[in-house]
């Protein structure tokens, strides 16, 4: 069989069995058609009997639907005709518990009955306005608030006490060795009490227009600021020793001191008082470093020695009563923040300090009105007290202002006007005490032995306490001073430098007024001794001190001013010995080297007019030896060092002269009586310098 009859064969049979495959799928088309035909017969006679069921079904339903919706208006309305119907007996059922007030029945039951006495009011208000139940309601209702406030008054008279004074000082305290403020919080109410208070004024502030409660915690607290401040003075007084002293009903200086010591400080009083330690240390060493020691005291001027403290107890109390006030106010914020509404802080908080901060204020003002009145009187020193306040104040000022933000503006401007009184009365005293240096009167209080003059003495006990207030000081010369600077051009450096140029001016002036008063002395020896003696104790309180630091900032060439003035002073004392030097130095008719080598080895004898010449000399230099030894052991030089190192120059400069004079004419043979003549030996020169300045010699 050929190849072509094989591919033919082979074709007919797939052909065939396309058409069997053709003819099976006919077959399944029909089959499918009709299943189709016999789903849609069945789906629609399933929605005919659907639509039956629903339309018979959902009558039903919507009358199910009503009866559901009358059951719920029916409960509804049963329950708010129980509601209405318990409006028209509430008074009669809460009266009992009404009276018995919230003490006895307890205060969230006795709020939740007050409760329904509001509902019941607004109810009748609402729906029946002229039913006597609403009358009934009312009048227990006004009994239930009346008993609340009552609540709340009492709970504030109960457990309100005053803040213990050790607490206040150690809450304040910067003392190291305490805990540091912030740790401290005060606990003016138990945890329990607050919170009625706080469910209380809640209840009356949403519910009612009663403002009574108020004014009860606005007196209540107030009252309790007022004693704290005044516990706290009272135990600081007692503490003290000085409860009979007070500050604040004196007329007098504003830093009267005894001399009587303190008991031992406690904690809290200890770093009270660091504050003003560095004042009270300053003005002390200023005395301690006086110039007139024990061997050495002057003569014709008395010198009024300022009291042991210059900062006086009371001032130191009143600068912890600000601290105090200030921690307490603050507190007082807190406190209310739980209990006055927030719509009313800041009325009832400005309510509450009110007076404390005038007590606080005037105390203040009576503090700036004493300096005044020391001013009037030149007495500067009790002045000092005025500026460690100044300083206080001026530190904590931010934090009142902060705390007193949203108060009246009078209430905010009391501290501002207190420190600006104090300030123009520190300038004030700043500037008076520079005029009374320039017009102290020229003979007042000379000292007959040249000593420290009293106003340089007054002058460096006033300075040295400064340096410790120098921004302070410097800031209220800018602000209130002749040339007043506006307050935000006032920075710490510039307050220094102020400060620096007042001193400065003020010792200029100190010193002009000294060479004046130098004038009246009618020994001119005398002159350079009481200019040497001032201008010494200046500098070296001035470097002690380290005002000549602060004074260097405005002016480096002060020190060396005194130092030239000091040189100055010394030569012109050593003028003193020129009647010494005059006869030693063999100014007049000298004998020359070479006749006195003559008559040495010819042996020759001395000429009459010779030996009178060597007489006239010794008997020059020790009678002008005396009477140098008789005037200046009445000079006074206070200061061991400066009056050594005078005794030194002394001696160098007329023990090496005197001993050439004594070795050239002690050989020779000018007189049969050499002990009338030759009284003074090397040594015994010596020890008459060192008699000069001392009295007891």
């Amino acid at each position: 069989m050929s190849a072509t009859s094989i591919q033919k064969a082979d074709i007919d049979n797939k052909l065939e069995r396309e058409k069997n495959n053709l003819l099976n799928l006919h077959e399944a088309l029909n089959k499918s058609n009709t299943n189709t035909h016999n789903m849609l017969t069945i789906l629609q006679s399933f929605e005919n009997r659907l639509m039956k069921l629903e339309s018979t079904v959902e009558p039903v339903y919507n009358e199910t639907e009503m009866l559901r919706r009358r059951q719920e208006n029916i409960e509804k309305t049963m329950v708010t005709l129980d509601n209405v119907l318990g409006y028209y007996h509430v008074a009669k059922d809460v009266e009992e518990f009404i009276k018995e007030g919230p003490h006895n029945c307890g205060l969230e039951k006795y709020l939740s009955i007050m409760d329904r006495l509001v509902q019941a009011h607004n109810y009748f208000n609402k729906h029946n306005p002229t039913s006597l139940e609403l009358t009934d309601v009312i009048r227990v209702y006004d009994d239930g608030k009346e008993a609340l406030v009552i609540e709340f008054r009492t709970l504030l008279g109960r457990h309100c006490r005053p803040v213990p004074p050790v607490m206040i000082l150690d809450m304040i305290s910067t003392d190291e060795e305490l805990p540091a403020a912030d740790d401290i919080q005060l606990e003016h109410l138990p945890e329990k009490i607050l919170t009625e208070l706080s469910l209380i004024s809640t209840w009356l502030f949403t519910n009612t227009k009663n403002t009574e409660y108020m004014k009860d915690y606005t007196r209540s607290r107030s009252s309790m600021l007022i004693k704290s401040l005044q516990g706290l003075k009272d135990h600081m007084k007692t503490s003290t020793g000085n409860s009979a002293i007070s500050l604040f009903s004196m007329a007098n200086s504003p830093a009267p001191s005894g001399k009587g010591k303190t008991p031992k400080d406690t904690p809290g009083r200890k770093s009270v008082r660091k504050m003003a330690h560095s004042f009270k240390r300053k003005a002390a060493t200023a005395l301690m470093q006086s110039p007139f020691d024990p061997g050495h005291k002057r003569q014709g001027s008395h010198v009024e020695l300022p009291k042991e403290e210059i900062l006086d107890v009371e001032v130191d109390i009143y600068i912890t009563e600000l601290s105090a006030l200030l921690k307490l106010i603050q507190s007082e914020a807190q406190l209310m923040s739980g209990i006055i509404a927030d719509k009313h802080h800041r009325n009832v908080f400005d309510n509450i300090i009110q007076e404390g901060l005038d007590a606080v204020i005037k105390n203040g003002e009576l503090l700036a009105g004493n300096a005044k009145k020391s001013i009037a009187k030149h007495d500067f020193i009790n002045v000092l007290s005025v500026f460690p306040v100044l300083k206080h104040l001026r530190s904590i000022k931010p934090e009142f202002d902060f705390t007193l933000e949203g108060c009246a503006t009078p209430t905010r401007a009391k501290l501002t006007s207190l420190l600006s009184t104090l300030g123009s009365t520190a300038a004030k005293a700043l500037e008076e005490f520079a005029v009374s240096i320039k017009s102290d009167p020229e003979k007042a209080s000379m000292p007959k032995d040249g000593t420290v003059h009293e106003l340089t003495n007054r002058t460096i006990i006033f300075l040295e306490p400064l340096l410790d207030y120098a921004d302070t000081a410097g800031a209220m010369l800018l602000l209130h001073g002749e040339q007043a600077a506006p307050s935000e051009a006032v920075d710490v450096k510039k307050s220094k430098l102020k400060l620096a140029d007042y001193i400065t001016k003020t010792l200029s002036a100190l010193g002009l007024n000294l060479s004046i008063k130098a004038e009246t002395y009618s020994d001119p020896t005398l002159r350079p001794v009481f200019m040497l003696n001032n201008y010494h104790y200046i500098l070296k309180s001035l470097r002690r001190s380290g005002l000549l630091d602060l004074i260097h900032t405005w002016n480096k060439d002060v020190g060396q001013f005194y130092e030239d003035r000091i040189n100055e002073q010394k030569k012109a004392y050593s003028e003193s010995w020129s009647k010494v030097m005059h006869y030693i130095t063999e100014v007049h008719e000298p004998i020359s080297q070479q006749r006195i080598h003559a008559l040495e080895s010819s042996k020759e004898k001395l000429k009459d007019k010779e030996r009178q010449n060597i007489k006239d000399k010794f008997s020059g230099f020790n009678k002008e030896l005396e009477d140098i030894l008789r005037i200046q052991k009445g000079y006074a030089i206070p200061d061991p060092e400066l009056r050594e190192h005078m005794k030194k120059d002394n001696k160098d400069f007329i023990i090496p002269a005197y001993r050439m004079f004594l070795d050239k004419y002690k050989r020779l043979n000018f007189t049969k009586n050499p002990e009338k003549y030759v009284k003074y030996s090397i040594q015994d020169v010596a020890d008459v310098v060192d008699k000069l300045f001392d009295m007891s010699a």
